[in-house]
């Protein structure tokens, strides 16, 4: 018998009236660059345990890595029980789990990588970053395999094996009148359509290029944010306004926009669980239901929420698949109680290549990357950044040369409105201990930027 099914036996002798049990085993490679070389190697094992109870509609929940301590775990759970309040909303937990394998989410090649391989693919990200004009090369590499099973007291059992990979390096030069960096960044979960060549050379383009910035005035600009920056925009300002449990306590700005246009036609925003490749790709939510293609924005109509089972119930709906225990750096984790999240939150590709973007511009900016994203009034959609690399001018058409930071203060629902042109560039994007995205470029018009 399993630890699992321990768990579950015991908890049907404490006659416990619903409980779900998770496993998390994970290998987890990480190397880490500093001044241009690889200075760690690490390689952890990971295995953990999150048991979330149900008894008389009270929740309690506990985690633990000694498979030996669960039963004694659960007991003084359910003793907690007693002070904790009823959700007299709470449907139940599911009893069956539609589970397949999708493409794209498990690599054998990965799973079974050795250190050799990893630091072998490390050294290529470092040596396509470098040049001359290249001072300082910095970043990291994460591979994960994992092993998730989920099993609950309805008899749901399922197991789901997932790699994924990830890469970073900042390249730093020296050379101009300013510091200046450059980022490059890939994510996926197979090897073979990972490229480290590409991670440095992105990371080098954007460094060099952005060497001797000139002052960017505050004044009104057209911006493209270029992937890397729009994956920064989705993860920290745009995904919390689609949460159910944040649109039903009127925290989101598109709260009373419900089925209507809150965005320019051309815009759709998809949460797309079952794309190869994508981070948070999954058939499986991570409480047992089944996951599903929701259209947030339609034709720049507020359409879809996502939620899971708690947030669910109580409002009186169904579950839209999109529980989520997420784990660091990338997959999953045994956390007892799921939140609601996107899986991989996509925004469909456009018709426009960067280049015509630019050509079309007469007074802007290119944004390669963001920093400091933050709501500052989430309910009216306030929201603030910094760009402080990767930014180069644009006038009548042409890139004129390399800025310096600026800083954006804007409101979401204004820029939705005013998207001019969405790019054909899609990539996979993973901001660090964030939501997966898909983005490509995307223009929007008529943003004060400040200088700094």
């Amino acid at each position: 018998m399993s630890a699992l099914e321990k768990a579950l036996s015991h908890s049907k002798k404490l006659k416990i009236d619903e409980c779900d049990v998770t496993l998390v085993k994970k290998k987890i490679t990480t190397i880490r660059i500093t001044d241009s070389e690889i200075v760690e190697i690490k390689q952890n094992f990971d295995k953990s345990f999150g048991i979330r109870l149900i008894h008389d509609k009270k929740i309690a929940s506990m985690q633990t890595t000694n498979e030996e301590d669960i039963e004694h775990t659960m007991q003084k759970a359910l003793r907690v029980t007693s002070n904790l309040k009823s959700r007299e909303f709470w449907e139940g937990l599911p009893d069956k789990a539609y589970h397949i394998q999708l493409e794209g989410t498990f690599d054998t090649k990965l799973d079974q990588i050795s250190g050799t391989e990893c630091t072998d693919i490390a050294q290529n990200m470092i040596n396509s970053a470098n040049n001359d004009k290249v001072d300082t090369i910095t970043g990291s590499l994460h591979i994960v395999s994992e092993k998730y099973q989920l099993m609950n007291s309805h008899g749901l059992d399922f197991i789901d094996k997932s790699t994924y990979i990830s890469g970073i390096i900042n390249a730093e030069s020296e050379h101009g009148e300013t510091p200046v960096s450059g980022i490059g960044h890939s994510c996926g979960r197979t090897l073979s359509n990972f490229s480290p060549q590409q991670i440095g050379k992105d990371a080098k383009t954007m460094c060099i290029e952005s060497i001797n910035p000139q002052k960017i005035n505050s004044d009104t600009y057209s911006i493209i944010f270029e992937p890397y920056s729009v994956g920064e925009l989705l993860a920290f300002v745009i995904a919390s306004n689609f949460n159910f449990k944040t649109f039903r306590e009127k925290k989101s700005c598109f709260s009373d926009s419900y089925e209507k246009k809150i965005a320019v036609e051309q815009l759709n925003l998809i949460d797309d669980p079952h794309i190869p490749e994508g981070i948070g790709t999954k058939s499986i939510d991570d409480e047992g239901t089944k996951t599903q293609k929701q259209n947030l924005i339609e034709k720049g109509i507020f359409k879809n929420t996502f939620s899971n089972l708690f947030d669910s119930y109580k409002e009186g709906k169904q579950s839209t698949g999109n529980a989520s225990r997420p784990g660091s750096p990338m997959g999953r984790s045994s956390e007892p109680i799921p939140i609601s999240s996107p899986h991989n939150l996509k925004i469909v590709s456009g018709d426009h290549s960067q280049e015509e973007m630019i050509r079309e511009t007469k007074h802007g900016l290119l944004v390669g990357r963001l920093w400091y994203t933050y709501a500052v009034n989430p309910i009216r959609g306030d929201f603030s950044c910094t760009a402080r690399s990767g930014i180069r001018i644009i006038e009548n058409g042409k890139i004129i040369g390399p800025g310096k930071s600026v800083r954006i203060i804007h409101n979401l629902p204004n820029m939705l409105k005013n998207i001019s042109a969405i790019g054909n560039n899609q990539r996979n994007i993973i901001q660090w201990a964030s939501l997966p995205s898909i983005a490509p470029s995307l223009k929007a018009e008529n943003i004060a930027v400040n200088s700094i």
